[in-house]
C-alpha cells in the first residue's frame, strides 16, 4: 500500500524535535468569496442534522436522544445517537482489535493522517456543530477546535510513530555458551493494549479527544469515545469519519465507536470498569479525573483536569498592554479552557513601571478597563467571548458574587454582551473580584467560567509565594509572570517548574495567553494535580503499546 501521508509525517517530526511553528492547513477561516460560501454550505449541512437521526456503523440498542442545547438559540438539537450496548462495543472492539494490531504500524500511521484530512475537509461543518454544542465562537470553534486541535492529533501520530521505529521487526543474536555458539533469529510485534476510552469535556471536546484518538490508534489500540452529553456532535463527526476511513480500506469500522450517555443517566464508570477496557483518555473535572486515577486499575489512566492558572504581576514596561492581555485570557471563550486566568497577584506595594510604582488599585482598574473595552464592542464580544456552555456557569458565577460580601469587593461585576447574530445567546462578560490572601477560600480552587480575583498581596515576593500555593495544591495548566526585575524573572521561573508548572513570562500583544503551539508547547506537565499526561511527549504514547517477540535458531 502506498503511503499518501509520508511527507506531512516527516514535517510533524521534524517540528516536534525542533519546537518550531508548523500545520498544514489554515487556521482561519477565509473572507473571500469561496471561503464564504463553504461556510454557508457548511451551515446548511450543520442544520440538516438537527432532529434527525445520527447514523454511525456500530453495535447499538436502539437510539437515544441527545441532551445538547445550542447556547446561541436556546433550542435542542434534538438528533438522535445510537444508544449504547457496552458489551456488545467491547466484544466488537476486541474483535476488531485482532486485526488492526497485524497492521503494520506504517500503515496505521497514514490512515490515522488521513482521517486528519477527512476531518479538515469537514472544517466548517464541524466549526458550526462546535459552536452550537461548545457556546465557542465560529472563529474559535475553526481555530482553537479546528486547525490546531487536527495539529495536536497529527502531533499524537508523530510521536507514536517515532517510537514505534524504535522497534525493530527482526533482529539476529548470537552468544558463545562454552564451546558452543547459539544463533538465534528473533522476531518482534508491536501490540496493543487494548481497546481505549476517550472521555470528552463539554467546552472543548476536539483539542483532547484528537491526541488520545489517534495515539490509540497509531499504536493499534480500538476506541470508545464517550463524549460530554450536552456535547456529542463534534465527537459524533469525528466518529463518523474515521469509520468512513476504515471502511473503504476494508478495515472494521468498530475501531472507533461513540458510547453517548444523558446527564441523568451516565456511563463513564460503566466503560471504564468493564473488564475490556486497557486505556482511559480523560479531560474534565478535578473531581472525576481523581477519581480515574485511583480506579482505572488494570488500565492506564492518562487525565488532563483543571488548575488555579495564576499570574503575577510584579512589573511591567507596559501597563496597558499587560492588562489588555491579561483581560484577553478572562474573557477569552468566557474563560471556559483550561488555560484562563484566574488568580491574579499584585504586590500590595505596588507595580513596577517606567513611570514609577503604579498601586495596585490602580493596576487592578486597568484591567477592568481593558475587560470593558472588550465587553463594550458586541462583535469584538461576540468573537473573544462567545457564549456560556452551561446555563450552571451563570449560576455559579451570580453565587459566588453573593459570597463577597465582607471577604473583598466585586471590582467588576459579571454582565451580559448582546451578540449581534444570535440576540438569545446566553452571554456573560467576566466578573473580577479584588481580595486580599486571607479569602483562600474563595480563590483557592478552580472556578470554572468567567471569574477571576485580583489578589493584592505584601509585596511582589508574598505575591511569588501565594501563586506556587495554588499550583502545589491545585495544579495549573497555564502560569504568567509580569516583572522589570531579571533576577524576579530568574527566581519565578525556578519556583514554578519546581512546582511541576510551565511558565510565560511578559507575553503580551496579539497571542492570546491561552495559546498553546502544537509541535512546540508542552501542555500541561504531569506533575501536578492538573492532570497526570502531557500533550505531547513520549510519556503519552508510552504504554499504549508493548513488545513481544518470537525467537528460534538461525537457519
Amino acid at each position: 500500500m502506498s503511503h499518501r501521508h509520508t511527507d506531512l509525517l516527516e514535517e510533524a517530526i521534524t517540528a516536534c524535535r525542533t519546537r518550531e511553528h508548523f500545520s498544514p492547513f489554515p487556521d482561519r477561516p477565509g473572507k473571500d468569496d469561496a471561503s464564504l460560501a463553504a461556510i454557508d454550505e457548511a451551515r446548511a449541512a450543520y442544520e440538516g442534522m438537527l432532529g434527525g437521526s445520527f447514523p454511525l456503523d456500530q453495535p447499538s440498542a436502539g437510539e437515544l436522544p441527545g441532551d445538547e442545547v445550542s447556547p446561541y438559540t436556546g433550542e435542542a438539537l434534538d438528533i438522535r445517537y445510537p444508544a449504547p450496548d457496552i458489551d456488545a462495543m467491547f466484544d466488537a472492539s476486541r474483535r476488531a482489535r485482532a486485526i488492526w494490531s497485524r497492521v503494520e504500524p506504517e500503515r496505521r500511521v497514514d490512515l490515522c493522517l488521513e482521517m486528519v484530512h477527512r476531518l479538515h475537509d469537514r472544517w466548517y461543518e464541524l466549526a458550526h456543530a462546535n459552536q452550537h454544542t461548545t457556546g465557542q465562537s465560529f472563529s474559535m470553534s475553526c481555530i482553537g477546535s479546528g486547525t490546531n486541535a487536527l495539529d495536536r492529533g497529527i502531533e499524537a501520530v508523530a510521536y507514536a510513530a517515532e517510537a514505534m521505529r524504535r522497534v525493530p521487526t527482526t533482529g539476529h543474536w548470537e552468544k558463545d555458551f562454552g564451546r558452543t555458539t547459539v544463533s538465534l533469529h528473533k522476531r518482534y510485534r508491536i501490540l496493543p493494549r487494548g481497546t481505549a476510552v476517550v472521555i470528552t469535556c463539554a467546552s472543548f471536546p476536539t483539542w483532547n479527544a484528537y491526541p488520545a484518538l489517534f495515539a490509540n490508534l497509531a499504536t493499534g489500540n480500538p476506541v470508545v469515545i464517550k463524549p460530554h452529553p450536552t456535547s456529542v456532535l463534534t465527537m459524533a463527526m469525528a466518529t463518523q469519519v474515521a469509520q468512513q476511513v476504515l471502511r473503504e480500506e476494508g478495515l472494521p469500522t468498530e475501531l472507533v465507536q461513540l458510547a453517548v450517555d444523558t446527564t441523568d443517566a451516565p456511563i463513564a464508570k460503566d466503560l471504564i470498569a468493564h473488564p475490556d477496557c486497557r486505556i482511559v483518555d480523560f479531560t474534565g473535572s478535578p473531581a472525576f479525573g481523581g477519581w480515574i486515577e485511583a480506579n482505572a486499575h488494570p488500565a492506564i489512566a492518562f487525565t488532563e483536569t483543571a488548575g488555579v492558572n495564576t499570574v503575577v504581576l510584579a512589573g511591567t514596561e507596559d501597563l496597558q498592554a499587560t492588562a489588555a492581555a491579561i483581560a484577553t485570557s478572562l474573557g477569552l471563550f468566557t474563560a471556559q479552557m483550561c488555560t484562563s486566568v484566574q488568580n491574579i497577584y499584585l504586590p500590595g506595594d505596588g507595580v513596577d513601571t517606567p513611570d514609577g510604582k503604579v498601586s495596585a488599585e490602580d493596576a487592578i482598574a486597568s484591567i477592568v478597563a481593558a475587560v470593558d473595552d472588550i465587553a463594550a464592542n458586541p462583535r469584538r464580544a461576540a468573537g473573544v467571548m462567545g457564549a456560556v456552555q452551561s446555563p450552571h456557569t451563570v449560576g455559579l458565577i451570580n453565587n459566588l458574587e453573593a459570597e463577597v460580601t465582607g471577604r473583598g469587593r466585586v471590582a467588576r461585576p459579571a454582565g451580559t454582551y448582546e451578540h449581534p447574530e444570535f440576540p438569545e445567546a446566553r452571554t456573560c462578560t467576566p466578573s473580577i473580584v479584588a481580595v486580599d490572601p486571607s479569602a483562600r477560600e474563595l480563590f483557592g480552587e478552580e472556578r470554572f467560567g468567567p471569574i477571576s480575583f485580583a489578589i493584592t498581596c505584601a509585596d511582589a515576593d508574598d505575591a511569588l509565594d501565594q501563586a506556587i500555593r495554588d499550583v502545589r495544591a491545585s495544579g495549573a495548566i497555564a502560569s504568567h509572570v509580569y516583572a522589570t526585575d531579571r533576577d524576579y524573572l530568574d527566581r519565578a521561573a525556578d519556583a514554578y517548574l519546581d512546582a511541576g508548572a510551565s511558565l510565560t513570562m511578559n507575553v503580551t500583544g496579539p497571542m492570546p495567553l491561552n495559546f498553546a503551539a502544537a509541535y512546540s508547547d508542552y501542555h500541561v506537565t504531569g506533575l501536578s494535580p492538573a492532570g497526570n499526561a502531557c500533550l505531547t511527549d513520549e510519556a503519552f504514547i508510552a504504554g499504549r503499546f508493548r513488545v513481544a517477540q518470537v525467537r528460534e535458531p538461525s537457519a
